[in-house]
């Protein structure tokens, strides 16, 4: 654990620039691009999760603090950046897809305290090519991650698809996009778990109240679980 003032001033190295946060964001984007999801998440969580949101080279990925994404010989600035950030947990997005970074963002969401100190929160996870079995194991822990996706999805106006991320076996798609559809009509009606309802409360004020991120930002922070709740730190 680093001490308060180095974790504060470790976190404030990773706030978003100023430009980025009083900027509307029709003059950032055009229609979903990164920079300003990732300016909104870290805005939110580095300093009250110490979590940061990360492109992956990659594959999708959840580090903890004090695992390195990799481990290099020769040291340039690459490293140094990823020494730095290695005090955070991280959330490694797919190839810089935004689609991905809400995945994965409803993934980390769903995650309870205890399991975000491991790697990929200690899930067991088969490549594509599972069995029926493995398959319904697949589907019953993707449903409430899906549905929080579908949710921000919906909050940042792009189309959502469900992932059955299975192309060597038949699934019945309809059937498991009705589970999430009716999991998401759940979280409507009795309220998402308390980070992804922060999130999704800011990612509406900046996609469709054209909010800036700094405002965003500070009217999402109320909804956030008290210090000392949900491992939150700060």
């Amino acid at each position: 654990m680093l001490p308060s003032s180095e974790f504060s001033s470790t976190c404030r190295s990773f706030m978003p620039s100023k430009a980025i946060l009083d900027a509307p964001v029709s003059t950032l984007v055009h229609g979903h691009e990164l920079a300003p999801l990732i300016a909104l998440f870290d805005g939110l969580f580095a300093e009250t999760f110490n979590t940061l949101l990360r492109r992956a080279p990659e594959e999708p990925l959840y580090l903890p603090a004090g695992m390195r994404l990799t481990q290099t010989g020769e040291r340039g600035d690459d490293d140094e950046r990823e020494e730095r950030e290695s005090r955070h947990h991280r959330i490694y997005l797919a190839r810089g897809f935004f689609s991905s970074a809400l995945h994965e963002v409803s993934h980390w969401c769903i995650a309870g305290a205890a399991r975000r100190l491991k790697e990929d929160y200690g899930y067991w996870y088969a490549p594509d090519g599972r069995d029926t079995e493995q398959q319904t194991a697949f589907e019953s822990v993707e449903v409430a991650p899906q549905a929080l996706e579908m949710l921000f999805h919906a909050a940042v106006d792009k189309p959502f698809h469900v992932s059955v991320d299975n192309l060597g076996l038949e699934v019945d798609r309809d059937a498991f996009a009705q589970r999430v559809t009716q999991r998401a009509a759940e979280y409507e009606q009795n309220g998402m778990p308390a980070r992804a309802a922060a999130f999704c409360h800011a990612l509406k004020d900046v996609w469709q109240r054209g909010l800036t991120t700094e405002d965003a930002i500070k009217r999402a922070l109320p909804l956030l679980p008290a210090r000392g709740q949900d491992g939150r730190l700060s």
